[in-house]
């Protein structure tokens, strides 16, 4: 009996406690535009840093706020520039005409 009131304790603070977390990410979901993870998708994602951001996410976040180019990636291929520059083109386009 010396054991198994600890463990009941601590089951049911598991449990409490995995509730509580549950309920808090439901609470405080940010939904983030799905364009970030295409644009993820075309980027080579090493995570090198190269490009002065801390990982492949973050570029495309710029990249999405038209704060880079893709060429400022350094490992990416040279025939996946146009690629992008064109989902890019696509997605400014199709952001402008959202806004009118």
């Amino acid at each position: 009996m010396q054991i198994i009131l600890p463990a009941l304790v601590l089951a049911v603070l598991g449990f409490g406690l995995g509730v509580l977390i549950n309920f808090v990410a439901k609470v405080f979901y940010v939904e983030e535009d799905p364009a970030i993870e295409e644009m993820v998708d075309l980027l080579p994602r090493y995570n090198c840093g190269a490009c002065g951001h801390p990982g492949c996410k973050e570029m495309a976040i710029a990249l999405l706020e038209n704060k880079n180019k893709p060429a400022d990636c350094k490992p990416i291929k040279k025939d996946q520039i146009p690629v992008i520059q064109e989902y890019l083109d696509n997605y400014f386009k199709n952001k402008k005409a959202k806004e009118n």
